[in-house]
């Protein structure tokens, strides 16, 4: 289990799972044997496979324990969901609420569940199949969701010609915690409390969010997929095959390295490789990851 202190704040990883799963080279347009070469140093094992091609990409959820409430910032892909679209995703069962217990939380202690976006592996776990339903898995949390994603994903799920949307998870991961009466539309920037902000990062998604803890003087930034690997902090320019908007992602992705780079802020993605997070550096006007 991987954990980080910041003061009275700590930030847990809850990992669902870890294992080479995207082909490189079509998940990046720009991927190279030269860039494998360049960054083998830090690249291989943790973040690339050679033999297989394939980028080693964690999906994880952070646990962030701030004082008395318990805030779980994106959740996976989920239990017994069927994604047939992504075969190692389909009906996955996994000991991720095991996970969850044992650093120290049961879901109905989950005050707050932030998604930085509404993707298939980053709202998984927002609900649990109960007797053939689809039930909210943190009965007593409150659900944060980007308003600009909902609507976004809400208008072509509803259009029989493109839904249902995101493999399904749509309606069998978000729709039964708005239906429950669980969930929280934010628009523009806002503030959880004291020490959780979060600000639109639109680009991969129109309703991205990136999500800011500030406390003792330490600083983290929780970017979901603004940033998806760590060969996009030596290339910023890079996007994932995922990203909707090419101009907005890559605009969003510097405000992000900028603001680590400049704050000194921790970055703490959802895919990264080991150890799972870095701070950012500036050379020669470029960025690079300090493990």
């Amino acid at each position: 289990m991987t954990e980080f202190t910041f003061g009275n704040v700590t930030a847990t990883r809850i990992e669902e799972s870890y294992e080479p799963n995207f082909a490189a080279a079509e998940f990046f347009a720009e991927w190279s044997p030269a860039i494998v070469e360049r960054h083998r140093g830090w690249m291989v094992s943790d973040h690339y496979d050679p033999a297989s091609g394939k980028l080693k990409l964690s999906v994880h959820s952070w646990l962030v324990k701030i004082g008395g409430k318990r805030v779980l910032i994106d959740t996976c892909v989920g239990n017994h969901k069927p994604r047939p679209h992504r075969p190692m995703w389909d009906r996955m069962q996994t000991p991720y609420l095991e996970r969850l217990a044992a650093a120290g939380v049961k879901p109905e202690q989950v005050d707050v569940v932030m998604c930085t976006h509404l993707h298939v592996d980053h709202i998984g776990w927002n609900t649990r199949l109960d007797n053939g339903r689809w039930v909210p898995t943190f009965p007593n949390a409150k659900y944060i969701f980007g308003r600009a994603d909902y609507d976004h994903y809400l208008a072509l799920d509803r259009d029989p010609k493109t839904g249902p949307v995101n493999g399904g998870s749509f309606r069998d991961s978000v729709l039964p915690v708005v239906e429950a009466g669980l969930a929280q539309m934010v628009t523009g920037p806002g503030a959880l409390d004291e020490h959780l902000t979060y600000e639109p990062a639109p680009g991969h998604t129109p309703g991205t969010i990136a999500i800011h803890l500030a406390a003792s003087g330490a600083r983290a930034t929780f970017c979901g997929d603004i940033l998806h690997h760590a060969v996009q902090v030596h290339h910023p320019e890079w996007n994932s095959f995922a990203c909707l908007d090419a101009a907005q992602a890559r605009q969003s992705r510097r405000k992000v390295l900028e603001h680590c780079a400049g704050a000194g802020a921790l970055l703490m993605p959802c895919h990264f490789g080991a150890p799972f997070v870095c701070h950012v550096d500036t050379e020669g006007g470029r960025f690079r990851p300090r493990f």
